[in-house]
């Protein structure tokens, strides 16, 4: 089926003026693409982003800033210039949504916040995405992904228990934020359908990770308990984790049939062991079981390990795959999870990004154009959008107002 044949995107219709940077604003900015909005990259004219710089390179394309930024348009506007800041003015008048992930009070400065944004247009949805949000004693100070899962309380719980506090391997300070002020944008497009009305919104990456610490937090509120750092193990449920085999890492997790699990893994013994005959006494026993299992289990490899137990239906297992191995697995091929993208600028080629999970059977997202040129759609915006002739285009390009 062509392009022109699909039915349309879940999101097509919306128009999207992008103001964020880095990696959490543009990685919601670019949900919204995925699932068909037209989303358009503010940049300045003269120096590009600053992640269009951050390395590693391929082709001489910043991969750091390719990834989060498929499928948008790129327009430049210096918005330290008047003639600058009327043009988003004008723009705002024929988008849905504005998102920024600027301190709090950037825009403001620039005057260009909500309040003179909303006066423009009062269907307006403007999403505010910041370390510690517009209000409270945080609120002027910086953060990165680091600083977001510790003061979130993410950073406490993850490490071993002899251990630092330590960083979750992927960015979910920065991630988890953005896919919040993605839902959040979504939502106060509904809303605008049943009240005619915009809103402003505002998320903070410290508040997105107290999210994901709710078992914790209400383990707290209930029995005054600190959680505190488990390894992979879980609090009430052994075996649970990953385990060495004799070529990598596998997961086993949830055994609901003890007995079964012991005899398929060739070690009857631990089933009549008073010590582990019980989740409770597992549990108390974990450091014993753990061990116990490691040396079964380092008998086989990951890849034997994965299809008996699949086969025997006894637990929860998984593989510890490597990103590497997800270019292999035949689940991920079998499902397209892995897309190519190709270059900008007209260069040969392509990458892999990972596809979007939101798999709709009706309106599906569309994936597939990479990331905009530094201000590869100005013309095309300001003519589209603002009706602009070729001669109004190159004044302002000529006295670097646009690039």
């Amino acid at each position: 089926m062509s392009e022109t044949q699909l039915p349309p995107a879940p999101l097509e219709g919306v128009r999207v003026l992008d103001f964020t940077w880095a990696l959490a604003g543009p990685f919601a900015t670019m949900q919204l693409a995925d699932l068909g909005a037209e989303v358009v990259k503010v940049e300045y004219p003269k120096l590009e982003e600053r992640q269009r710089g951050f390395g590693p390179y391929f082709e001489g394309i910043s991969t750091f800033f390719f990834s989060p930024n498929r499928g948008k348009k790129g327009i430049c506007i210096d918005l330290r210039r008047e003639e600058g800041k009327q043009l988003v003015l004008e723009l705002v008048r024929h988008v849905d949504v504005v998102a920024e992930n600027f301190r709090p009070g950037t825009m403001e400065r620039l005057g260009l916040g909500y309040e003179r944004l909303r006066a423009e247009n009062p269907r307006l949805i403007y999403a505010a995405l910041s370390g510690f949000g517009q209000t409270g004693p945080y609120r002027d100070l910086p953060a990165v992904d680091a600083v977001a899962q510790a003061m979130g309380g993410t950073m406490s719980l993850n490490g071993e228990p002899d251990g630092p506090p330590m960083r979750v391997g992927v960015s979910i300070g920065d991630m988890v934020g953005g896919l919040y002020l993605a839902l959040g944008i979504l939502a106060a497009l509904r809303a605008r359908d049943r009240t005619g009305e915009g809103q402003f919104l505002d998320v903070a990456l410290m508040e997105a990770q107290m999210a994901l610490c709710e078992n914790a937090i209400v383990r707290h509120s209930a029995f005054g308990e600190a959680p505190s750092r488990i390894g992979s193990r879980h609090p009430l449920v052994a075996p649970f984790g990953p385990f060495p085999t004799a070529d990598g890492w596998i997961v086993i997790a949830n055994v609901k049939d003890w007995e079964l699990f012991c005899a398929v893994i060739d070690r009857d013994d631990l089933a009549h062991d008073p010590r582990f005959q019980t989740n409770e006494e597992r549990v108390r026993h974990v450091e014993a079981l753990e061990a116990e299992l490691a040396e079964a289990l380092r008998r086989r490899t990951t890849a034997d390990w994965f299809d008996i137990l699949v086969r025997a239906d006894c637990c929860s297992v998984g593989k510890v795959n490597t990103i590497a191995d997800l270019f292999s697995d035949p689940h991920v091929q079998a499902r397209g999870a892995l897309v190519d993208i190709p270059l900008p600028y007209g260069k040969p080629g392509s990458l892999k990004l990972p596809n979007t999970p939101i798999r709709l059977s009706k309106t599906p997202a569309r994936v597939g154009r990479p990331m905009p040129g530094h201000g590869e759609h100005t013309e095309e915006i300001l003519r589209e959008w603002l009706g602009w002739s070729d001669e109004r285009v190159a004044e302002y390009r000529q006295a670097g107002i646009i690039r």
